[in-house]
Order: structure tokens, then sequence, then C-alpha cells
């Protein structure tokens, strides 16, 4: 794990000079729960949501200042694998190579359980290179509970300095829960706000099932976006 952010850190070495005014650090669950089905259809519908008009008009809004993306993936406590180094959307080009590199991404084998206090710790780590960035924000997306590793809600004595931590929660198959979808993934959303989230500005987004994780998605990097261009277009006053 720790030779894999080495690595990141020196993959880039002019992404340091760059002005940066966003780093998104994405971690997506690859756990037990998830089938091979689902697993397609959340780096698919990640894939999509960089594209979707009102998502890549911000991303590409301000060039000189670029948003940089990393993707992980995530299951037991040990297993965090790294699909996308930190990467600078400078321009459409960019945002289509990060497109087809997660559309080409193929499973890796990993634990079957779900760590995840130790997958918020590696996204936090990963943060921690791009501290010259204007905010940080780490992104986790699950369809469960932590079952090993920390639990997150021991995390509160470790600092996340200056990182916003969201969830995207992902409700069960409609097959196994049927009318009790909407109770099941309510129940997991308060367990994120409890015990996952961080900053003042952190939310939750929900996608009811799979089949609903790219409109989830990009829900929820409009509304994560939505601070930095509003704060772009507010004009200077002078007093």
């Amino acid at each position: 794990m720790s030779a894999l952010i080495a690595w990141c850190a020196l993959a880039l070495p002019s992404a340091a000079q760059e002005r940066c005014r966003q780093a998104l650090a994405l971690g997506l669950d690859v756990s037990g729960s998830v089938d091979s089905r689902e697993y397609r259809m959340q780096l698919d519908g990640l894939a999509s949501a960089l594209q979707a008009p009102d998502v890549k008009d911000v991303l590409l809004s301000m060039p000189d200042a670029p948003i940089r993306i990393a993707v992980y993936e995530w299951s037991g406590a040990q297993d965090h694998f790294l699909l996308l180094p930190w990467t600078s959307v400078t321009d459409e080009t960019r945002l289509t190579e990060i497109e087809q590199r997660l559309r080409r991404t193929q499973r890796t084998p990993s634990d079957q359980s779900t760590g995840l206090g130790s997958a918020m710790q590696f996204g936090a780590r990963l943060l921690e290179q791009q501290s010259a960035c204007w905010t940080q924000t780490l992104d986790i997306s699950s369809d469960g509970k932590s079952n090993t590793g920390p639990h997150p809600k021991d995390l509160w004595d470790t600092p996340f300095p200056n990182i916003t931590i969201n969830a995207l929660v992902i409700g069960a198959d409609a097959l196994d829960h049927g009318d009790n979808r909407q109770a099941q993934v309510g129940e997991l959303s308060s367990y994120f706000e409890a015990y996952v989230l961080r900053g003042t500005t952190s939310f939750v987004e929900v996608a009811l099932g799979f089949e609903d994780y790219e409109d989830a998605m990009i829900r929820k990097l409009k509304r994560e976006l939505q601070g930095l261009m509003l704060t772009r277009q507010l004009p200077i006053q002078n007093h």
C-alpha cells in the first residue's frame, strides 16, 4: 500500500507545480457483497458521470487551476488498489483518458470483507499528497457497514485536517430486499452520517441500487463541485 502511494507521488512530478482548486479522491467498494455485474456498473457509472455535461462543464471551468482526481478500490482492511493516480483534469482529452482507463479496468482479487475505516485512512493519506490544493475531498462509495479493521466510529481521534469526507450509499438489490429497500438504504445512510462523514459541508448521496449508481454519482459530483463554481462566479467587491 505504501509503495503505491509513493509511486503515485513520484508519477506526476510537475503536478506539484500547478495550481489546483480541488483534490478529489474516490474510494470504490469492491467487497464480497459487490458481484461482477455491480462492479462493472460502479466503474462504468463513474466513467459516465465524469462525462455528464453539467459535471464536465464544472471540471473544465478553470483550466489554470484544475481539479485533480484519484480513484482507488477497497475491501478488506489491507486491500486497497489504486486505479487512477493523481491526475489533473486540464482539458477534454485528459478527461476522456480518465474515462477510458476506468472502462478498461478489470477487477483484482481481494478480501471479501468490508474495511470501511481503513478505506477512509487510505484516502486521507492520498489526500495528504495534495495539501496545496484549495480543498481536499474524499468520497467513499459503499453498499454496507464496516466489519473488519478499525471501525469508523473509532477514528474520531484520528486527524483528518482540512479534508471533507462524503459518501455515496448504495442500496440493496431489489430481489433481495423488495419493499424493504427504502428502509435498508435509509438505515445505511444514517450509519454513514453518524460515523463516516467529516467536515461542515459533508453529505450522503443515495443510490437505491447499483442501477442508480451513475445518476447518484452525477448528483453527488455536481453538489461537491457547486461550491467551487459559485465561489468563482461571485464578484469581487471593493471596500
